[in-house]
């Protein structure tokens, strides 16, 4: 009897164990579940999210990532962990949004049409970021791309996915006059036309020129402007340096201050009209006259409504799209899966 209880002792534990794994395999989804339904091959293969029955991949993720750094003109090397980690988390969130758009897409009846035409434009457009079309086949094969038909069919399924999304965007887009007149007085300041000075100007750059002597030649010619022996339009033929303004008497034209640098721009909107003065900048030297001056001026809503417009559409829009992505996430909430220790 005592070596029956024995070889029992075994069978109970191997009964739990199994328990334990159904349990994490089709119960509760467990650390076990986790590892062998989402990581699969390790590496770029790993799996990092599902939507519905599309696996997001390590490696897509990491291609994602690398494609925004460098739309942003920046390296994975110069990122501290948590910005990296925020921009990881971004990308993904994009990508199973694409995923989200493309069942919505495919599911749509009827789906949207898409021309060769707007497809041509488009691959024209992709291939103008590559050197040669052998560069770009190359970036295709790395993204698991097998050839042009594949691309084209790609591309016309995102601009299938564009039109989704633009369907149910553009009427939450539209603005009414009266919501326009309410957000011009809301941000009246913001439209007024700022104060305006005309100006014009000889130019030295010290670049190339010792500043002394930039100094001296511009303090010669205010001697012979001031002497009237020169006006200010042969001087800057014979002086300036600036090709652009040099044959036009040296006129910069009507300019706010936001147009010109903070190192120019202080100088020159303090000067009184028709004193023409020696300016530094980092530039260089320059001789300035402002010729004419307008203080800052407020604007009618007619006259300010196309900008209005446009700023309150753009406004409105990109509200419509997150609104749209989050009804589309929460819609779907139960077929999105994500595996943070993967991905990770």
């Amino acid at each position: 009897m005592p070596s029956r209880k024995k070889s029992m002792v075994p069978l109970v534990l191997i009964g739990a164990v199994l328990a334990w794994l159904a349990g994490d395999f089709f119960l509760f989804h467990g650390p076990l579940h986790r590892s062998f339904s989402a990581a699969g091959p390790s590496g770029s293969g790993a799996v990092v999210a599902r939507v519905f029955h599309h696996q997001i991949t390590r490696g897509q993720l990491d291609r994602a990532v690398r494609e925004r750094l460098w739309l942003e003109g920046k390296a994975i090397e110069s990122l501290a962990p948590e910005p990296l980690k925020a921009i990881r988390q971004t990308a993904l969130d994009e990508l199973i949004d694409h995923e989200l758009l493309r069942a919505g897409t495919e599911g749509g009846d009827p789906q949207p049409k898409v021309s060769d035409e707007e497809v041509n434009e488009r691959l024209r457009r992709l291939l103008g970021r590559f050197e040669t079309r052998s560069e770009m086949e190359s970036a295709m094969k790395s993204q698991g791309i097998p050839g042009e038909r594949d691309l084209r069919d790609r591309i016309a399924a995102r601009i299938r996915q564009e039109k989704f999304l633009e369907t149910r965007v553009e009427p939450l887009s539209r603005v009414t006059d009266e919501e326009a007149r309410q957000w011009f007085e809301e941000h009246r300041k913001a439209f007024a036309i700022p104060e305006r000075v005309e100006a014009r100007h000889i130019f030295l750059p010290t670049l190339d020129h010792p500043p002394e002597e930039a100094k001296a030649k511009l303090e010669a010619a205010l001697a012979d402007l001031s002497a009237g022996k020169k006006d200010f339009a042969t001087l800057a033929r014979e002086l300036s340096e600036d090709p652009a303004t040099k044959n036009l008497g040296g006129s910069l034209g009507w300019m706010t201050r936001n147009r010109l640098p903070v190192d120019f721009a202080a100088p020159v909107f303090s000067l009184a009209p028709g004193k023409p003065t020696l300016v530094r900048s980092r530039l260089g030297w320059h001789l300035v006259e402002v010729t004419a001056r307008k203080p800052a001026e407020p604007r009618t809503f007619e006259s300010a409504k196309p900008e209005v417009l446009a700023a309150l559409q753009a406004v409105k829009r990109s509200q419509a799209i997150k609104d749209c992505r989050a009804a589309l996430r929460k819609s779907a909430a139960s077929e999105i899966r994500i595996f943070p220790d993967v991905m990770d």
